[in-house]
């Protein structure tokens, strides 16, 4: 099947850091700072939703890699935002620069893979 997607396709999310956001709530540290674990999910969001519109009914895309690098803490308050853009197609296989900054600074930045799924088919080979 063939997909409408082009290189540099790109997408941006933004959202407030709250507590819920937060190292300590999540889990993965003690800190009260933006939890690595969310500004990958932000990513992952900003890549999945990259491509989305260019894709047929009924179809999506999942992770199935990330390498990145969380390189300055953000506190509660502070906006943050994560960018994705598609660097490579190989197939059904997406490959995304993504970055992550805050008010004052990038805070993580690394590529993230993604594959597409008729979910249909997806969902009933977990059955």
């Amino acid at each position: 099947m063939e997909f409408n997607l082009r290189v540099g396709i790109k997408n941006k999310l933004e959202k407030i850091v709250t507590m819920n956001d937060t190292a300590k709530v999540f889990g993965s540290g003690a800190a009260e700072v933006f939890a690595t674990p969310m500004m990958i999910g932000m990513m992952e969001g900003a890549s999945m939703d990259a491509v989305k519109d260019y894709l047929p009914e009924g179809f999506s895309t999942v992770g199935i890699s990330v390498n990145i690098k969380h390189v300055s803490a953000t506190p509660v308050g502070k906006k943050v935002w994560a960018e994705a853009e598609l660097i490579e197609i190989d197939r059904k296989r997406l490959v995304f620069k993504v970055y992550a900054y805050d008010e004052d600074k990038k805070i993580g930045d690394g590529i993230h893979e993604r594959f597409i799924i008729d979910e249909k088919k997806f969902m009933d080979n977990l059955k």
